[in-house]
């Protein structure tokens, strides 16, 4: 029968049965294309078909069986199933005492959904009938098969599984799933690989799914779903290897403890967490980029104590009300998309937003423009954010635009306590991860809040002079200090191609800010006239960075040091997996360009002589994970650590545990945690 979107038809592979045999029916869709329908699990939308049989006494239908489903995107979502052609093979058994020569009569009643952007379902009743012969049977073989079918037939085979693997594990991997299977099956060379969840809410059908061959096993990293613990741990295993052939599996998985991982991190409790929280937001607050955004606030606050009276002491009350409302807003934001983007499926972690460069290129004139309000070159930023304002009329508007500045230029820094913290909120439902993360912006706006509602503490401050406006140019430079580290890790994601738009982008702002300042008192006509060059201006500069998002760096060569003492290696969790095979140390660091910690404990710790000499005498491996851009092996790994950002530094000795560092190296802690593990290590000198 043929609708509006599909031909089907149901026929059979051989042209008559035989007592006692068994033959196989091939359900055909041939589909309209741009359309599909769907595998047994569906995905995230969508129907499978379903049969209803009327067969004659003692004759059965076998089940469906089920191609090798492809995966279909649909906006946000993916979706399991076929497109073109599906052809679904069912095994129909004749009883041993079937009359010879009676004809089988069977009858299919078919229900399916077919799709494009909307869905229409659709049926179809298909009637059959068998010829039996006396000559079919065991003595002279099964029936001739059916010319016509038989190409319809093979190529159905051949996208059926090409068996069942046994041994598979599923288990917890850090705050997601990870499946481990025996390769002994599998092909040697794989070029890539899917896993097709048998249920709907095993895991994220639209995650994406990083794999490795590590020990003759297969690793595969998954995002878990709605029915994550009640779900069946079966699906379909797709394999492609070099050659392009492709090949499908059953797998069955027993729930467990995945063989040949590290357990994470002792969770640190609730508590603790909220307690770590607080303490890594207020120790943001001392980072190079916040320090001048709140010297800034504090600056207003030392003009504010010259007012008297109920009414100034209102509005210091206010200024860091609205200030800490901006900061946790901003935070707020920040982490409902974080959690949002993990839902579905994204690896991300804290500063995940860095890894974009258009919002590096952002924030590189963001910083630029701040210190050119702060040296008195434009005053674009006394109007539009109050930075060290004295005004009272919009200060209240302006500490909030502060607090919102303070926690945007915060998010790329990741302070001690704040790693264990956020590792832990993101294991949690949502309304627990939320409130960690606005305990880590109520850390950062701690301080000047205190010092706005206890005035005997602002006191402390020194007093209002000429000092403060030399003190807010000399902040300029911090700015110009943090535009020019963003441009730097702009070309360590993007190459010379996106520091030369950047710059060029950072000349249109300047150019568009002095010709503000050039035409902001000329008459009406010429004052619309540069205001809108001005914004041409602007909106040139950030066509420019988003531009950016087009360009790739060029891959470093295994062994570069990036600006490290130590020679290192790229991360991955083959190299990690063959080390520790041979027993050989080594020492896994995670990092990124934007991340401040990162850059000084690479200066700070390893860097030394002495470090590179302890780790040449014990043979310790170096591995370096670069979170610069999007990767979700080095996400994964983070995860298995209990951990959501960089930076991670972990020690593995020959023998025993890995050791998680503090996110503070020194040269003493790393030489130490090195010797102490190695010591006595067989075919190492201590």
């Amino acid at each position: 029968m043929t609708t509006e979107n599909v031909t089907a038809r149901l026929v059979a592979e051989r042209i008559e049965v035989a007592p006692g045999e068994t033959l196989d029916l091939a359900l055909v869709f041939e589909i309209r294309p741009g359309w599909h329908t769907y595998w047994r699990n569906p995905g995230d939308s969508g129907d499978p078909p379903r049969i209803e049989w009327t067969l004659p006494d003692g004759v059965e239908a076998g089940p469906l069986r089920w191609p090798r489903p492809e995966l279909i995107p649909v906006g946000p979502l993916t979706n399991y199933g076929y497109s073109e052609r599906a052809v679904h093979l069912i095994a129909l058994s004749v009883p041993a005492d079937w009359p010879i020569g009676e004809p089988v009569r069977i009858r299919a009643d078919v229900d399916w959904l077919v799709c494009e952007e909307h869905c229409i379902p659709e049926s179809g009743r298909f009637d059959l009938t068998l010829a039996t012969a006396a000559g079919a049977g065991e003595a002279v073989g099964p029936a001739p098969i059916d010319p016509a079918q038989a190409e319809v037939f093979a190529a159905a085979r051949a996208e059926l599984p090409r068996g069942r693997i046994e041994g598979a594990v599923l288990g917890a991997a850090g705050t997601g799933l990870g499946l481990v299977i025996p390769a002994d099956g599998l092909p040697q060379e794989i070029d890539g690989v899917w896993f097709f969840a048998g249920e709907w809410g095993l895991i994220e059908h639209a995650a994406q799914q990083s794999w490795r061959l590590v020990d003759g096993q297969l690793r595969i990293d998954l995002s878990p779903g709605a029915l994550a613990d009640q779900a069946a741990p079966d699906g379909l295993l797709v394999v492609a290897d070099m050659r392009g052939e492709v090949r499908s599996y059953e797998i069955a998985a027993v729930r467990g403890s995945l063989p040949g991982t590290i357990p994470p991190d002792r969770p640190i409790g609730l508590p603790l967490a909220f307690v770590f929280a607080l303490l890594g937001g207020l120790i943001l607050n001392l980072m190079p980029c916040v320090f001048p955004i709140l010297a800034m606030k504090a600056l207003s606050l030392i003009h504010s104590l010259s007012g008297q009276g109920p009414e100034a002491a209102r509005e210091r009350v206010l200024h860091g009300l609205a200030y800490t409302a901006g900061v946790l807003l901003f935070f707020a934001g920040l982490a409902a998309l974080l959690l949002a983007l993990r839902a579905g499926g994204a690896a991300v972690g804290w500063g995940f937003q860095l890894q974009y460069p258009p919002f590096v290129a952002f924030m590189a004139y963001v910083f630029f423009v701040i210190g050119l309000s702060l040296s008195g070159a434009i005053t674009i930023g006394a109007r539009l954010m109050s930075l060290g304002g004295t005004g009272t009329g919009s200060g209240t508007a302006g500490a909030f635009g502060t607090g919102a500045l303070a926690a945007l230029v915060a998010a790329p820094c990741t302070a001690p306590f704040m790693g264990a913290a956020l590792g832990y909120a993101v294991t949690l439902s949502w309304p627990l991860a939320l409130a960690i993360m606005l305990t880590l912006g109520f850390g950062l706006a701690l301080p000047f809040l205190v010092l706005s509602l206890v005035p005997r503490l602002a006191r402390l401050l020194p007093k209002p002079g000429a000092w403060m406006e030399t003190l807010k140019q000399a902040l300029a430079f911090p700015m110009f200090a943090a535009a020019a580290w963003l441009v730097w890790v702009l070309s360590v994601q993007t190459g010379s191609g996106g520091v030369a738009l950047v710059l060029g982008g950072l000349v249109l702002s300047a150019f568009g800010l002095w010709l503000r300042e050039r035409t902001r008192s000329l008459p009406s006509a010429r004052r619309r006239l540069g205001v809108a060059a001005t914004s041409a201006a602007l909106i040139g500069a950030l066509y420019l960075g988003v531009t950016t998002d087009r360009l790739t760096a060029p891959v470093p060569s295994p062994g570069d040091e990036s600006g490290s003492g130590l020679a290192s290696e790229p991360y991955s969790p083959e190299r990690l997996a063959a080390a520790r095979a041979e027993r050989r140390p080594v020492f896994v660091n995670m990092t990124a360009a934007w991340c401040i910690t990162c850059l000084v404990n690479e200066r700070v710790a390893l860097s030394a002589s002495d470090v590179a000499r302890t780790f040449s005498d014990a043979g310790v491996l170096y591995l370096k994970g670069d979170w610069t851009n999007r990767d979700p092996a080095i996400t994964a790994y983070l995860a298995e650590h209990g951990r959501n950002g960089v930076p991670l530094y972990v020690f593995y000795p020959p023998d025993g545990d890995p050791q998680v560092l503090p996110q503070i190296l020194t040269e003493d802690l790393v030489r130490r945690a090195i010797r102490t593990s190695t010591q006595g290590s067989p075919g190492r000198d201590g």
